[in-house]
């Protein structure tokens, strides 16, 4: 296995996901072939993936889609020509009539030939941008998970999908607030501006010591809370829509595309 500790920020993608293919690495992505874009994902069945891509569209925030698969085929052609989504992730997550019933390091014991993948833009892409604005990540820093949130805000339903939208959380000194949002806006496809600074009850978390999924951050003397929407919204999406089959990444383990952050910006 390779060292949890292992510098893997400046790795090629093709080389960081033959890891994962192999089993020999399985931890979450942020920090991992900085500047390179990461993607969540969603895999449903095709009888359910119309409705699923009109979610996305309707939900460009949480959802914004760098790519489509075809039927049957576990290839990103796009975003990883030669990859495969079925190895090619750390760690998946399996929701059947919405619950969670596995958690796996590949998917050959679930694909189908009738799947279609969805990868969607996550923020862990603009925290290239974030850094070289001088904004510090206290996740990366602290070397843990992002925290994410399951909100009161609801999503535009599209045919069987509806649900609430997941946010995740990054502290931020009161000063760098501006830059934090000038930095990540020129980014839409992967998220783009925070959609709420400050009082995490304004949108629905009760107690932001205690994310619904990832791990909490400190939040220091001097720094506010900034929540950007977050592409683990598909996974509540399943809780409450109940897909026959959604499959997803584990939050916080992402799938690393080739193309470069910088290549989404349109600032």
């Amino acid at each position: 296995m390779i060292e949890l500790n292992m510098d893997l920020s400046n790795q090629r993608p093709k080389d960081v996901r033959q890891l994962f293919r192999t089993g020999e690495l399985i931890k979450p992505t942020s920090g991992m072939c900085r500047g390179h874009i990461q993607a969540n994902l969603a895999i449903v069945p095709k009888d359910l993936a119309f409705d699923f891509l009109l979610f996305a569209q309707r939900n460009p925030k949480p959802c914004p889609i760098l790519d489509v698969t075809d039927v049957g085929d576990p290839e990103p052609k796009l975003m990883a020509p030669g990859a495969d989504l079925r190895y090619d992730i750390p760690l998946y997550r399996i929701y059947k009539h919405g619950e969670l019933v596995d958690e796996v390091s590949n998917l050959k014991d679930y694909w189908r030939d009738d799947l279609v993948g969805f990868l969607l833009g996550c923020s862990f892409s603009f925290e290239s941008a974030m850094i070289n604005a001088s904004i510090p990540i206290r996740h990366i820093e602290d070397n843990h998970n992002v925290p994410m949130y399951i909100t009161d805000m609801d999503c535009v339903p599209a045919g069987n999908f509806h649900g609430k939208m997941v946010v995740s959380m990054r502290p931020v000194p009161y000063n760098l607030v501006p830059r934090a949002v000038q930095a990540t806006s020129r980014f839409p496809s992967v998220h783009g501006a925070p959609i709420h600074i400050g009082d995490p009850s304004r949108i629905g978390i009760k107690d932001v010591n205690k994310p619904d999924f990832g791990d909490p951050s400190v939040i220091k003397d001097g720094e506010v809370p900034v929540f950007w929407a977050c592409g683990v919204t598909p996974q509540s999406i399943a809780m409450t829509s109940k897909p026959e089959l959604m499959i997803t990444h584990a939050p916080g383990h992402m799938f690393i595309c080739d193309p470069k952050d910088e290549d989404l910006a349109v600032l």
